[in-house]
């Protein structure tokens, strides 16, 4: 099975101001005059995983990372409960991503992400699509409503008792609502303490829900430094009580101005937070995309899905002359 590359590290980095007072982390690793390629993390606010390089050939790929407004190393960091979203949305994030792209002098790129990342890489190239050479996603989402509120409601009927700690996790009076709406007011309340066991609720969670996945990163979202988690959960809670600031079903509808934008879609068959439904309606909207169910995976990945974006990856590098792109 194909395994990562050996590390690199970045060969250039830097604060790359984007408006509003917000600056946001970027690096370039691999080769300079490489095929480019935009890692997009998930989340939102999880910041970029510096390891995502090794899933790019450093001798092909011009790799680009970079942490998305108010989390990981970009500035103001959203676990200050001062620092407002309100200049924080889809819309910043998909400017943010052209912004870096003209600063890095880059035509087209290939995007490579999952969860989150998958719907801001499809916001992205459905606004840009002649910016886009081609399209990786392991995990594929595209935060509509049906979709939230199964993450946060519907798959609770199979996981009963770790629901109704998260649900006993608000006010009483608004337990029969939306619970994300309800968390996103308790992680911007004044008391620090209220803010910090929501925050640690959400993430229990979010844990709950991968925990049978042996094979991927059980307790992946409980696992941050309290800085992190507590910007992971505000911006999480932000964008999906907004419902990402996208119409509904907009992704899908739109996904006709992806045409010709060739697409590997990598999914979970046993992903229980993102269903299989959406990256096969979403495949099915998009002849130029490739869906490869991995049986073995839940969410957060599995050896073989690891194994699948490598060669996914690897395919569309190949043949790359070295030329800037």
């Amino acid at each position: 099975m194909a395994e990562p590359f050996p590390p690199v590290e970045p060969y250039a980095h830097g604060l790359l101001e984007v408006g509003d007072g917000n600056r946001i982390y970027w690096e370039t690793s691999g080769n300079p005059d490489g095929k480019a390629a935009l890692c997009v993390h998930g989340g939102p606010g999880s910041g970029g995983r510096r390891g995502v390089r090794g899933m790019f050939d450093p001798e092909v790929f011009r790799i680009v990372l970079f942490d998305q407004r108010g989390c990981g190393e970009s500035l103001p960091h959203a676990s200050d409960p001062s620092v407002s979203l309100e200049h924080n949305t889809t819309d910043h994030l998909i400017a943010d991503m052209e912004r870096l792209r003209e600063h890095l002098g880059i035509e087209r790129w290939l995007l490579y992400g999952g969860s989150w990342g998958s719907t801001l890489i499809l916001a992205y190239a459905e606004r840009h699509p002649e910016r886009v050479s081609e399209i990786v996603i392991a995990g594929v989402t595209m935060t509509r409503p049906e979709e939230t509120h199964w993450l946060y409601h519907g798959v609770g009927r199979l996981l009963p008792g770790a629901w109704e700690t998260f649900r006993d996790g608000v006010p009483e009076a608004e337990r029969g609502g939306d619970l994300v709406a309800a968390y996103d007011r308790l992680v911007n309340s004044p008391d620090e303490a209220v803010r910090v066991e929501a925050a640690r609720a959400w993430c229990a969670w979010e844990d709950a829900v991968i925990a049978h996945e042996a094979l991927g990163h059980p307790g992946y979202y409980s696992d941050k430094p309290d800085d992190a988690l507590m910007a992971f959960v505000r911006i999480c809670a932000h964008y999906f009580s907004h419902d990402a600031w996208l119409e509904d079903g907009q992704l899908l509808r739109d996904a006709h101005r992806l045409a010709g934008i060739p697409a590997v879609l990598i999914h979970g068959r046993l992903d229980l937070g993102s269903p299989l439904k959406t990256a096969w309606e979403l495949s099915k909207a998009w002849p130029d995309a490739e869906l490869k169910v991995i049986d073995d995976s839940g969410h957060t990945g599995s050896p073989t899905m690891r194994g699948a974006v490598l060669d996914a990856i690897a395919g569309f590098g190949a043949g790359h002359t070295g030329s800037r792109a």
